[in-house]
């Protein structure tokens, strides 16, 4: 596609940017959208993935036709078959009167299916029938019925290891992810970080009315080497906390930090500068490697000695801690050390503290589901699946 068509969908469908990932992103959507093919689109979270189904739909054959957006991991795993392909009167209870699902209500137009990943393993062969012969039956019917449905389904989960978990199931992978789309981070597009601020500060410069706010040359270089793990979502919401609070209107770099709470987790302590450490001379990348398994070994040793002395002695040393000065004399190629690394304990294990959380937020809200799974911040059919799965029921 040449650059001019790109730029009218950019400018159609409001996106910022001109990072070649994402220009090649545009381009496949428009490729693939005249025909009948089901696509995957894939990127972390807050990329803006929800943007190119819509390209597909309204450059396709069907962009007359019904466009309905579900999002997978909002849905009750037990009704969830039922908002997708429709129910009979009686078929459960509640159920006073047939209804629709949103396949039906697609038929003849596009279905995006954004979070698939999050889909339950009855609901993903249901939806491995529709895509294999259009055909589904409403939750408590016996009746087939036939529809013409394009999919297009989104993911912020890595399906092949959702597959290797067995949390995904292969066959269906391989029928979505007829035409892939990847959507880059904004960690890959540093270039469009100050396109998008600029933008995001216009439109809430005309929201409150009030002047744009600016970035220094200091705090334009923090903007544009900062990971932003929430991608364009988190930049936004950055852009739009600056506006409102800050009265100077143009903006320093420490003022920027402040901002930006996931700023000293880009780099882990075993990774950080150690009195003389920097000095050291390594030969290899397995010698780093080393050393950062050591540097590691310590923050846990000093983290476990901080919680025994907050408890007063409560809480017991499982291990003995060993002299930090010893530790970092041992040789960098000694592989029993690196074995004591490996051996990690059941006390720091991330399973247990999950559990232990999912446990006292059901506690706190004396066992009430959905309250536990906003306290908790996950989607109410993953505190399902966990409380299953910890057998916490």
């Amino acid at each position: 596609m040449v650059a001019k068509d790109i730029q009218q969908i950019k400018q159609r469908f409001g996106i910022i940017g001109n990072a070649a990932g994402l220009h090649r992103a545009i381009d496949l959507a428009i490729q693939v959208a005249p025909t009948e093919m089901s696509v995957l689109i894939t990127g972390e979270s807050g990329v803006g993935k929800e943007v190119f189904p819509q390209i597909i739909h309204q450059n396709s054959l069907r962009k007359h036709g019904q466009y309905i957006a579900v999002n997978c991991g909002a849905i009750p795993e037990g009704t969830i078959d039922s908002e997708l392909f429709g129910h009979e009167k009686g078929s459960f209870t509640g159920a006073l009167s047939d209804r629709k699902g949103y396949f039906e209500f697609a038929d003849g137009g596009t279905i995006f299916l954004d979070e698939v990943g999050e889909l339950p393993t009855p609901t993903q062969a249901r939806l491995l029938r529709v895509l294999e012969s259009g055909e589904f039956i409403k939750v408590g019917s016996s009746k087939v019925q036939k529809i013409n449905t394009r999919i297009v389904a989104a993911t912020n989960v890595d399906l092949i290891q959702a597959i290797a978990n067995h949390k995904f199931r292969e066959d269906l992978y391989y029928r979505l992810n007829t035409f892939p789309i990847q959507i880059p981070p904004l960690r890959e597009r540093p270039e469009d970080t100050l396109l998008l601020f600029r933008k995001f500060a216009a439109d809430c410069a005309d929201r409150y009315q009030m002047p744009p706010i600016q970035l220094d040359d200091d705090a334009k270089q923090l903007l544009q080497t900062y990971r932003w793990p929430g991608n364009v979502r988190e930049l936004k919401n950055v852009t739009e906390r600056i506006s409102v609070i800050e009265h100077d209107r143009t903006v320093t770099a420490d003022e920027l930090r402040l901002y930006l709470p996931n700023l000293n987790m880009e780099k882990l302590p075993a990774l950080m500068n150690r009195g003389n450490d920097d000095q050291k001379i390594f030969h290899s990348e397995r010698e780093i490697l080393y050393q950062v398994l050591f540097d590691m070994k310590k923050d846990v040793t000093e983290l476990k000695k901080l919680v025994h002395e907050i408890m007063g002695g409560k809480v017991p040393m499982s291990v003995a801690v060993e002299d930090d000065e010893s530790y970092a004399s041992r040789p960098i190629h000694d592989m029993s050390s690196i074995q004591e690394i490996e051996t990690v304990e059941e006390s720091f294990s991330l399973e247990e503290v999950e559990k232990e959380m999912i446990r006292k937020a059901l506690e706190r809200h004396n066992g009430r589901r959905k309250n536990a799974a906003i306290d908790l911040k996950i989607s109410e059919r993953t505190l399902y699946r966990k409380i299953k799965e910890y057998n916490l029921e």
